[in-house]
Order: C-alpha cells, then sequence, then structure tokens
C-alpha cells in the first residue's frame, strides 16, 4: 500500500493493541490460553489475598449487572467433587471467567484478573509481549517529529504495560504518554473517545486513532478524530464499503507527517 498522510493538525496517535501494534495471534494463542489453564491453580494460590479478592468482587457484581439487565449469564453445573466451600466458590469463579472468555466479553472485571494473572507469567519470563517490527522504529520517529503517543485498548491498563514492557523488543513502555482501557468507555461508542481527548488535553480533530476494527473507528471518527484502519495478517475482514470509506495501511511505516519539520 502507499504512503498515508495525517493532518498538519495532528499532535497525539493513539493505538489500538491487538491487530494493530500486535499480532491477534498473540493474543488468541498465547495470552488467552495462558489463563485457561492456569486459572483455578491462579485462584486457588491467591484466594485469600486481598488484591484476588477484589478480583472476584468485581467479577460478582459484574454477574449481578448482567442478570438485572437480562443479559445472558453462566449456567453453572454442580459438581460432586468440590466438597469444601472455598473449592466450590473457586470453581464458580472459573466457569465464570471461562463463560465471559468464549463469549468475547470485555467486562473491566475480567480484564483486571487476567491482567493480573499475566503479571506473574511476564515478570518471569514465560511470556514476552508481541510486537509488530514496523511499530517501535514508528513510534521513535514520530515522537522525535513532536507527536504524543497513547494506547487505547480493551486490556486493561496494567496488561498493557505488561506487554510493553516486557516485549520481544525488551522494555519500550516509555515510548507512551498514556494509556487508556474500557474504564474510560467501551471502545465502539464515540464519547469514549471524546473523554480520551479531553484527558489527552487535545481537540478530537488533533487525534490520529489507528485500529483494526471498523466499529472502533466509526466511533473515533464521529467523535472527531482522524481515523487509519491497520490491516495485518489474521484480522475481521473489512466490507468493501469500510475498506472504500477508511484510510488503509498495513504497517505504521506508511504514516506521513504531513507540514512536519
Amino acid at each position: 500500500m502507499a504512503s498515508v498522510s495525517i493532518p498538519a493538525c495532528t499532535s497525539a496517535l493513539l493505538l489500538d493493541i491487538e491487530g494493530t501494534t500486535t499480532p491477534i495471534t498473540f493474543v488468541k494463542d498465547i495470552l488467552f490460553p495462558y489463563i485457561r489453564e492456569h486459572l483455578e491453580d491462579y485462584l486457588s494460590t491467591h484466594w485469600e489475598e486481598d488484591e484476588c479478592k477484589e478480583d472476584v468482587h468485581l467479577l460478582k457484581k459484574q454477574i449481578e449487572e448482567d442478570m438485572k439487565q437480562n443479559r445472558a449469564c453462566p449456567v453453572h453445573v454442580v459438581d460432586q467433587t468440590v466438597h469444601t466451600d472455598e473449592e466450590k466458590a473457586i470453581k464458580k469463579v472459573v466457569e465464570d471467567v471461562l463463560w465471559q472468555m468464549a463469549a468475547d466479553r470485555k467486562s473491566t472485571a475480567l480484564k483486571q484478573l487476567q491482567g493480573h494473572m499475566w503479571r506473574a507469567a511476564y515478570a518471569s519470563g514465560r511470556i514476552k509481549g508481541e510486537i509488530y517490527p514496523d511499530v517501535v522504529p514508528s513510534i521513535k520517529k514520530w515522537r522525535e517529529r513532536g507527536l504524543k503517543v497513547y494506547i487505547y485498548s480493551s486490556g486493561s491498563v496494567e496488561a498493557q504495560k505488561l506487554l510493553f514492557r516486557y516485549s520481544v523488543e525488551g522494555d519500550v513502555l516509555e515510548l507512551f504518554d498514556g494509556h487508556f482501557d474500557t474504564t474510560i468507555g467501551a471502545k465502539v461508542e464515540a464519547k469514549s473517545y471524546e473523554r480520551i481527548a479531553e484527558k489527552i488535553g487535545c481537540q478530537p480533530e488533533e487525534i490520529t486513532f489507528l485500529t483494526d476494527v471498523a466499529r472502533e473507528a466509526k466511533a473515533a471518527e464521529e467523535a472527531g478524530f482522524n481515523v487509519l484502519v491497520v490491516v495485518r495478517p489474521g484480522n475481521l475482514e473489512l466490507t468493501d464499503e469500510e475498506s472504500a470509506h477508511y484510510n488503509l495501511i498495513t504497517s505504521f511505516s506508511q504514516l506521513q507527517l504531513t507540514g512536519r519539520a
């Protein structure tokens, strides 16, 4: 694909992670399976710790809210091999988490627990954050030209920071000026992007958002952001209408910073 210019008024870039800075396969084939494989052991080990108690509390509140809103909820099956109250409670949390993951829920409660689990895996070297090779050189170039760079992902801020601190490129966390997750709002709602612009201290038209998801691009566009859709291997295919509407890039290196020294 050819170079794509971003407006001269741009002062900040807002980046999605999955499918934009990082292969979708990293999340689906490494991060999520890690949760499924280690969830019960993690809960059993940390059950009495305050952080784990807070995670479980948030998950329970999420289920209660789903029931109030008549949203779909997990159905619990009685396991006759489980005897103690703690074992029963842990099994229930495991079912809740696995159900939310299978339903591709983006709840803050789920993302917080996942972030805490990944923290130990990253720190021990069992997981390293994957980043496309064009990402770090491009961000360094943008920063040299005076642009600020932020992340907005459905993964918790903690999970975002872990990915970039323990990445295959080393610790690149300092390349980012800030991080946003779903605590600021859903990524498919224009209001979320308006809040981000306010937090960053920029007008919406001064921010360029890079994502692989057309619904997110639409929401950001409605909020007044400039939008680029990133086409990477494994990303959800765009419709012909979406491909015609948005500026598309396959690499960050295609971005041209118009009117900047």
